[in-house]
């Protein structure tokens, strides 16, 4: 099982409900995306693109939705690298319920991108130590 290093807690809120009454699934792919972020800012990944305009673009994402949330509640989003490749990696989330339940996981990849010149790039060596050191594994 996964080791999910970045959690990221959030505060369910009452816009984000449906005419159904639970929080509607667009507000999943949201959380994930904050969730996707800031693990982002925790490896330095954001900082190092300020510097160098090379950084991270979404090339795909998807979720597996389990089970409803309602409002008032809150939730954790746990993020993990799932592999990395020479110039994409792959982040796992589970979203988890105020009672530790996990309702959606999704899975993206992420695609390292040099945005001077609009291309894909190779992953350093120096972003693959600092995920291994995050992850507490290697890859």
């Amino acid at each position: 099982m996964a080791n999910f290093p970045v959690k990221l807690p959030l505060r369910l809120d009452w816009s984000e409900m449906d005419l159904f009454g639970h929080i509607n699934n667009v507000s999943y792919f949201k959380y994930v995306q904050a969730a996707r972020v800031n693990y982002w800012e925790v490896m330095g990944y954001a900082a190092t693109f300020e510097a160098t305009k090379v950084g991270p673009i979404l090339l795909s994402t998807q979720c597996q939705f389990i089970q409803p949330l309602f409002y008032p509640g809150n939730i954790t989003v746990e993020s993990s690298v799932e592999f990395i490749k020479n110039t994409s990696f792959g982040i796992h989330h589970r979203i988890l319920n105020d009672k530790n339940e996990v309702v959606a996981e999704a899975h993206d990849v992420i695609v390292n991108f040099d945005f001077n010149k609009q291309e894909k790039v190779a992953l350093s060596a120096v972003f693959k130590i600092v995920i291994e050191k995050l992850e507490q594994r290697t890859f």
